[in-house]
């Protein structure tokens, strides 16, 4: 009877490690598929940082155009100011 409980018990410990064998291997699967998707979100992350940087200098380069432009667009206004002025 005893040797029953006890091929029973072995048994019981052989699943239960046999168990943790596999939720080992699982484990790791799933950390190299964190590990994957980290190196896809960084690359992704260097593209967006790229692309943000080129629209940040897009937009300084077009500001400076404007200023020009609006620039040259005041110092029109106020010389028709001036003769609006003139004629009153």
């Amino acid at each position: 009877m005893m040797s029953f409980i006890l091929i029973g018990v072995s048994l019981t410990l052989a699943s239960f490690a046999g168990l943790q064998f596999f939720y080992l291997f699982y484990l790791e699967r799933v950390s190299n598929e964190h590990k994957k998707r980290i190196k896809e979100l960084e690359h992704h992350c260097k593209y967006l940082s790229k692309r943000l940087n080129e629209a940040e200098s897009q937009l300084v380069d077009q500001n400076e155009l404007l200023e020009t432009f609006y620039e040259e667009f005041e110092d029109d206004e106020e010389e028709v100011w001036a003769d609006v002025i003139d004629e009153r």
